[in-house]
Parts: structure tokens; C-alpha cells; sequence
């Protein structure tokens, strides 16, 4: 018992070969990605003051990819993660650095703005699926709830510091100049994932894409977990989604404060998430993930309400507390997709189910942008709404025992 717990800690992860780099990478990229969610909405606000428009910018930069998963997740499986990952980050790296500069020379329309953020987001489940599907296959079984932990952390952490660097880069140097900073970050990820092997794995394949791409639609609809995973995580996504977008606007309309105010809110919630997350990857989840899902979707309701009430300190409360319910939930949704997924399905169980879970997120932004323009309160409330369905989608479509894997 002794040796065993000594071999399941977070310092034995950096003994798997090449696992820290792979981590690392991932890290970089994630700080890269919480700075395009700011970015994008500040600079949209600045460039275009259109709640509308910033809805719609981050509708188009997540929902083109989410069509595309299936495809997304067959070219995992049959050729390999890492040189794909590498790739969308580098189309990112291009594509954040058009905008940028095109802004800045006055050459960016509304429509080539969602043009080209849509286009960068057909990539977008490469790198997402590619990351998630590479750690389990790269580590031991035992140290997954750690494993998780990181990988849940790395969006805590680039929490932390990604909107922050981005609130700032825009206040002091303009939205354009945040952009290609964007961009520039993405391309250090690619760099650091570049020599990272792909682990060998057996693959179910019918030597079609589009074929393996239908399979793995199957294969997820079937399984009842990532089904039950995805009505409720999809919908506890509508408020994430509306959060994109109101916070923001709460922190520069109703109170008046500047850009690295947003930034500043949005990191709090990463300084908790991260204390949360990393005692959650102590705990064994394993018979008890359900429960670790339900009660924190269904704490997000009173905690997403707080925004309905006046000053600065009900919006900080607000999302200290996201970032400490966010801990055992991400934790405990990561391990039981991994244990109850079949290893030789993961790429595209992966690609479909992450996509599945995260639909709800632009949605929400679209509905949170295009309700804001009139009422900040009623975006608000659609969350509180959301919270509570997805609690209860939670506690009635996950099972609390199926087939396990690992």
C-alpha cells in the first residue's frame, strides 16, 4: 500500500518519458487560449462597441469546429496526435496575427472578422481532442485523477495568467497588438510539442474518414456515460458561454472599470480553481464521479445569481466560487470519460464527446451577446437556468456504473 501510494503522486508523472514536455506545451497553449477569449471580446467591444457582434465573433470561433470533430478525432486515431496539434496551433498562430494586423491597417470588416475566426476554429478539436486523448495513453492508469488534475489546472492556471496578459496588452497597447501577441504565444507552444512521439496504440479502423468519423458518432451516442456527459456538460456550458461575455460587460459598463479589471475578475477564479483542483486530484473518483459532477452544476446557480446584484464584490465572490466548484467536477468528468472509454475509440469518442460537452459554450455567448444588447440581467438568469438543468441532466444520464476500461 505504502509503494503504491508513493508511485501515484504528481512528482511520478514527470517520470513518464516525455510526459512533462507534452504538459508543458499544453500549458502554453492553454494561457494562449484564455487570452483569445478576452482578447477577442475586448477588442470586438473596442473596435466595433457591438455586445451583438463579440457574441457572434465567439460563436464562429468554436462552433465550425465543433461540425467538424468526428473528422477531427478518425485523422487522430489513424495518423497520430502531435503533428497535429502542431498544426492547429500554427493556423492559430497565423490566423489571431491576420486579424491583428488587418485591424491595424483598417482592413477588418465585421463579416471578415467572423470569416476568418471561423475558419481558425475548423482546426480548433486537433489540438483540444489531440491533448486530451494523448495524457492517458502517455501515463499509467493509476496516476490518471493526477494526470487530470493537471490538465484540469492547465486551464485554471492559464486562467490565471491569460486574461490578464490580454485585459493588459489591450489597455496598453491596443487590440491589434493583443491579437498577433495571441498568435505569437501560440506559436511557442508549437514549438515546445514539436518533438513530442506519438504512443503507440491498437485502433479500430474501417480505412475510411468519413466512415471512422460516422463510427465514432456511434460509438459515443452509445455509450451511456458520454452521452449523460453531454446533455449536462453542453448545457452548464450556456452559462460558461454567457459568462464570456457579461462579465466583461458588468465590470466596463455598470462599474466603470478598465480593461485589466477584466482580467483581474476572471483570474480569481483561477487562483481558486487551481487550490480546487489540485486537492481533487487526491481524491479516488472512482464510484463517485456522479456525484462530483451533479452538486457542483447545481451550486453554479446561486453562484452564477451573484452577478445579478450591484458592485465589484458580488462579481469576485461569483467567480472565486466557479473556480472552487470547477476543481472536483472537471476532475471527476475527465477520469470517468477516460475509464469508461475504449482505449482503441479514444481519438474519436474524444472528439465527439469534448465536442458534445462544449457545444453549449458558444451557444451561450451568442444568446448572452444578443440578450446583453438590451438586458444584461436576463443573460444572467439564462445561466442560473442553464446551471440548474444541467445538474439535473447530470443526476439522471450518467450512470453511476458501467463498463470501465482502466
Amino acid at each position: 500500500m505504502e509503494e503504491q501510494a508513493a508511485v501515484a503522486s504528481y512528482r511520478a508523472l514527470l517520470g513518464v518519458p516525455s510526459l512533462g514536455r507534452a504538459l508543458f506545451g499544453m500549458q502554453v497553449s492553454r494561457i494562449a487560449q484564455s487570452m483569445v477569449g478576452i482578447a477577442l471580446v475586448l477588442f470586438t467591444l473596442n473596435q466595433y462597441q457591438s455586445p451583438a457582434l463579440a457574441g457572434l465573433v465567439t460563436f464562429a470561433g468554436i462552433a465550425p469546429g465543433i461540425v467538424v470533430s468526428p473528422i477531427a478525432g478518425a485523422l487522430l486515431d489513424r495518423h497520430g496526435r502531435t503533428r497535429f496539434i502542431v498544426l492547429d496551433f500554427l493556423i492559430a498562430m497565423v490566423s489571431y496575427g491576420a486579424i491583428g494586423v488587418l485591424a491595424f491597417i483598417d482592413l477588418l470588416p465585421p463579416w471578415l472578422l467572423i470569416l476568418i475566426a471561423a475558419l481558425s476554429s475548423l482546426t480548433g478539436p486537433l489540438s483540444a481532442t489531440g491533448l486530451r486523448s494523448l495524457f492517458p495513453l502517455m501515463a499509467p492508469r493509476h496516476l490518471w485523477e493526477r494526470l487530470n488534475a493537471i490538465d484540469s489546472n492547465g486551464y485554471v492556471v492559464a486562467t490565471i495568467f491569460g486574461p490578464p496578459i490580454a485585459a493588459t496588452a489591450v489597455a496598453l497597447l491596443g487590440g491589434p497588438i493583443a491579437l498577433v501577441l495571441v498568435g505569437l504565444v501560440f506559436g511557442i507552444a508549437a514549438v515546445i510539442l514539436w518533438p513530442v512521439p506519438d504512443p503507440e496504440t491498437d485502433v479500430q479502423s474501417s480505412g475510411h474518414i468519413l466512415r471512422d468519423a460516422w463510427e465514432g458518432l456511434r460509438y459515443t451516442w452509445s455509450n451511456q456515460t458520454l452521452r449523460g456527459l453531454g446533455f449536462s456538460i453542453t448545457t452548464l456550458n450556456l452559462a460558461g458561454g454567457m459568462m464570456t461575455i457579461v462579465v466583461p460587460l458588468i465590470v466596463l459598463t455598470r462599474l466603470g472599470l478598465s480593461e485589466v479589471a477584466v482580467g483581474g475578475v476572471f483570474a480569481v477564479q483561477g487562483v481558486f480553481g487551481l487550490i480546487a483542483g489540485l486537492i481533487s486530484g487526491r481524491m479516488d473518483t472512482r464510484g463517485r464521479e456522479r456525484g462530483l459532477i451533479a452538486w457542483p452544476m447545481l451550486a453554479f446557480a446561486p453562484t452564477t445569481a451573484l452577478l445579478l446584484l450591484p458592485g465589484i464584490v458580488p462579481v469576485v465572490i461569483c467567480m472565486a466560487l466557479f473556480g472552487l466548484l470547477n476543481g472536483p467536477l472537471d476532475v471527476a468528468m475527465f477520469t470517468v470519460r477516460q475509464r469508461r472509454t475504449d482505449p482503441a475509440w479514444l481519438g474519436r469518442a474524444f472528439a465527439v464527446s469534448m465536442s458534445f460537452n462544449f457545444a453549449g459554450y458558444p451557444i451561450g455567448s451568442a444568446l448572452a451577446g444578443a440578450l446583453a444588447s438590451t438586458s444584461i440581467d436576463a443573460a444572467v438568469v439564462l445561466g442560473v437556468v442553464a446551471c440548474v438543468v444541467a445538474a439535473t441532466f447530470a443526476s439522471r444520464l450518467i450512470p453511476a456504473r458501467a463498463t470501465e476500461f482502466g
